[in-house]
């Protein structure tokens, strides 16, 4: 299958791997997605299997680039579709009524799972909140403030130990005001026994969190994460561009999508910063991108440490390759905001959230950011959920067959012609309006904090 017509490579769709289609010279660049995806190491004949043992990225440090105003379209106004979601008091909307427990603290991560086991509450373990300084530990106290905010959760118990840096009174001070019917707080130290009273203030928080029924609310309330992760050749072809249209139609009914995975823009860069809505993000794309290869730099690591063994078995040799598949999960979408890792989405569009690829931290900062679910392409597999639904989409037939119990929905049928957008639409639709993922159904949910500091 050969991808654009200014490719020098095409696809086998019986291993997702590339081969040349005329012969190319050392140094000379290799197009697949009408873009370089690095440089032929050798000479290459036609026909040739083109990968890690004759190609190699072009990328290296950081990019100057420049700003080429973009037309944006209108989203259409007056759209009928609607889902069904819970309408907090705050005015935000979500897509569950969950329980959640958010400790401040790892020290309490078994008595969270153990409060969770005995009431239905869900808990998220982590290790961080004690023993972090300076901006490591502003970004642990913004992650779980924005997990005590997001809307999904009905209720929320916030566990503390007592004794850590971010004790419950340190947080409260960066979480704000809350609802006190809808957020409780336990400090395991100030109780005698903090089972029956964590079970207590969850049951309070149940009854509460019962008060709320689902509603029909516009589908431009709707906020949806992008994400790929275990990618192979056929990311690019199926389930990316897939989600890539679905997200080209929410956000032209007003609806939101959120791209992260910053170092897998590396070498596509330039197709988002095309879209910007203004200068101002224009340059913000710019320093996210760049900002990142300094991150990578400060810590003696080259910027192109990527793709991973899966997903060069997967038929994927270089960082752009990787990146220029990746990308297409936001569509031809007009860029509207880029946020700092850890903030909130405040504007209807695509927004891209600085942030690692690594598949926890990235679900984790989707969530953060305001995602009501995340939309999960991959070719290899994983079970892992975000605390959001996280729909699982196999770009081959033959994983979605292998992995029924984790995977909601197969896009290799793209390969054959087939054309899944509508049906794609409705079971996003579907899961807005309660019907479980597989993560959901196997309790697989998770989270993981983005850490770049001292330990003491």
């Amino acid at each position: 299958m050969l991808i654009h017509p200014n490719d020098n490579v095409d696809v086998n769709l019986e291993n997702g791997h590339k081969y040349s289609v005329c012969d190319i010279k050392k140094g000379e660049a290799v197009i697949k997605y009408g873009c370089p995806i690095g440089h032929a190491t050798r000479d290459i004949a036609k026909g040739e299997h083109v990968h890690v043992h004759n190609l190699a990225t072009n990328l290296s440090g950081n990019l100057t680039y420049t700003y080429t105003p973009f037309e944006a379209k209108t989203p259409t106004e007056g759209t009928a579709r609607t889902f069904l979601g819970y309408r907090r008091k705050n005015g935000t909307v979500g897509i569950r009524n969950d329980i959640w427990i958010v400790n401040t603290v790892g020290c309490v991560n078994k008595i969270s799972e153990r409060l969770a086991a005995l009431t239905g509450a869900f808990a998220f373990p982590h290790p961080f909140g004690c023993s972090q300084l300076g901006e490591d530990m502003r970004t642990t106290q913004k992650i779980l403030a924005a997990m005590v905010n997001h809307p999904n959760a009905g209720g929320v118990l916030v566990l503390g130990l007592g004794c850590e840096n971010n004790h419950v009174a340190a947080f409260r001070e960066v979480l704000g005001e809350v609802d006190p019917a809808r957020v409780k707080f336990l400090v395991c130290q100030d109780v005698e026994d903090e089972i029956a009273e964590g079970v207590r203030l969850i049951e309070e928080l149940k009854a509460y969190a019962a008060t709320f029924t689902r509603e029909e609310i516009p589908v431009s309330a709707l906020t949806v994460g992008l994400k790929c992760g275990g990618s192979d050749g056929y990311s690019g072809i199926t389930a990316n561009p897939l989600v890539g249209r679905f997200c080209d139609t929410l956000t032209a009914m007003g609806g939101s999508c959120l791209l992260t995975e910053v170092p897998e823009m590396f070498g596509a860069e330039h197709l988002l910063m095309a879209r910007s809505k203004d200068r101002a993000v224009f340059d913000k794309t710019v320093d996210m991108v760049n900002g990142f290869k300094d991150y990578y730099k400060r810590h003696g690591q080259v910027v192109y440490e990527n793709p991973s063994p899966g997903n060069k078995e997967g038929g994927i040799t270089t960082l752009e390759e990787k990146s220029l598949g990746c990308v297409q999960k936001a569509g031809g979408s007009c860029v509207v905001d880029v946020l700092g890792y850890g903030e909130p989405a405040t504007r209807q569009g695509l927004t891209l959230v600085n942030g690692p690829g690594n598949d926890l931290v990235a679900v984790t900062n989707l969530m953060a950011a305001g995602a009501h679910l995340i939309l999960f392409t991959t070719g290899r597999g994983t079970p892992l959920g975000a605390p959001v639904p996280t729909v699982k989409i196999s770009t081959n037939h033959a994983l979605a067959t292998r992995k029924q119990g984790w995977i909601d929905f197969d896009a290799s049928p793209v390969l054959e012609g087939h054309a899944l957008d509508d049906a794609f639409f409705e079971l996003v639709l579907d899961v807005a309006n309660g019907t479980q993922t597989a993560n959901e159904r196997l309790g697989y949910r998770e989270i993981s904090i983005f850490k770049d500091g001292v330990t003491l």
